[in-house]
């Protein structure tokens, strides 16, 4: 047998060669690898109105049911990496009451859990309806739940140490901040936190989350005015602020009807997704969207890509009293009868549907699923 300094002198000159081959194929794997990429989902608000709790007390024949919410949408939510809601009701047991001061049953944060959401936020006008004892009982039901949640903290310490809330998922760092115009005149009980908009402690904060070297940085803002279906001048001027200090994308709520989606300079702002969940039934509140993102990490981290998808309140007429669902708005009317569906709903619903897509023009609409399950 030979050994290696008896090798024929061609072959010890190929063998250098070689290895380099091989040295380049493999980075030419590595190259070939797809970047890593994240899909984030985001909701409008979710909301618990008296109609609503006394037809989940209904659908539960006694106790309390909202399964049926989002039952339609619970793939598109689950298709998501991360998939974000905006709370805005308290969590804060009996008795349960809509407006204006949120409490709804445990079970609706069960249906929100079940659904596929990952993180609510909580920065928002109703954060304190029911005081210090509400907002505390509320976070214990998420975290007990396994929901995170972020915009409101029961003192100083926990704040410091989880916000902004940083997220990493597929080799992608998230940091989250929310934020709140105000709290419909009820005062925060010490020691606890709502995050107000305070644009001093907004540069804080974006500067804290700097430090955690995130790759994209998104800040969802409780903003704008009620049924307004384009943003004032105050979002625009406050987005600039936000953007310019680093937010990579901003996502708004609170108007309860969804407001336009721009781009500047690559950055995304959606001003108002709209309601997710409620009983408001006039024309532009009965419905919101769901936004998708897709962000993407090579040399740095971008926004790929985004859509929307419109989604419309039925409330079905069922042999136990009003299901409360969530329907895509274009969805097959060959459907309509399956899901109870009358002429009247699909009135309402193309009506909505329409208006959405007049208001969102030239932004992408998300392809809907095969069939509603």
């Amino acid at each position: 047998m030979h050994t290696s300094e008896n090798q024929h002198p061609c072959c010890r000159s190929l063998l250098p060669v070689f290895m380099l081959f091989l040295l380049l194929l493999n980075l030419c794997a590595l190259g070939a690898q797809e970047a890593p990429t994240l899909t984030l989902l985001f909701a409008g608000d979710i909301m618990g109105h008296d109609t609503q709790i006394e037809s989940a007390r209904q659908m539960g024949d006694g106790a309390y049911d909202y399964s049926s919410c989002f039952r339609y949408v619970a793939p598109y939510i689950a298709a998501a990496d991360i998939a974000i809601g905006n709370l805005e009701v308290t969590f804060a047991g009996p008795p349960y009451k809509g407006y204006p001061a949120f409490s709804s049953p445990d079970a609706l944060a069960s249906a929100i859990k079940e659904a596929g959401f990952d993180i609510l936020v909580n920065a928002n006008n109703h954060a304190i309806d029911r005081g210090k004892n509400g907002l505390e009982r509320t976070l214990e039901v998420l975290d007990s739940m396994g929901i995170i949640q972020t915009g409101v903290f029961r003192d100083t310490a926990v704040r410091r140490s989880a916000y902004p809330l940083i997220v990493e998922k597929n080799n992608i760092r998230l940091a989250l901040l929310n934020y709140t115009y105000g709290t419909n005149g009820i005062r925060v009980t010490p020691p606890n936190i709502v995050n107000y908009i305070d644009t001093a402690q907004v540069r804080k904060d974006l500067e804290k989350a700097a430090t955690a070297r995130p790759d994209f940085t998104i800040v969802l803002m409780h903003w704008g005015l009620e049924y307004e279906r384009t943003e004032n001048k105050a979002q625009q001027k406050l987005a600039q602020f936000l953007l310019s200090q680093g937010a990579d994308a901003i996502i708004g709520s609170h108007p309860h009807v969804v407001q336009p989606i721009r781009l500047y300079d690559d950055k995304l702002v959606v001003y108002s997704k709209g309601n997710m969940i409620s009983n408001q039934r006039k024309r532009y509140t009965d419905g919101g969207i769901l936004v998708d993102i897709t962000l993407e990490k090579t040399d740095r981290t971008r926004l790929k890509s985004y859509s929307y998808l419109p989604t419309w309140v039925h409330k079905a007429n069922t042999t136990k009293g009003v299901a409360f669902s969530l329907v895509p708005a274009a969805i097959d009317s060959t459907l309509y009868p399956v899901l109870g569906i009358t002429a009247a709903d699909a009135t309402a619903m193309k009506t909505f549907l329409q208006d959405t897509r007049e208001n969102l023009e030239g932004v992408p609409e998300r392809k809907l699923f095969p069939a509603v399950q």
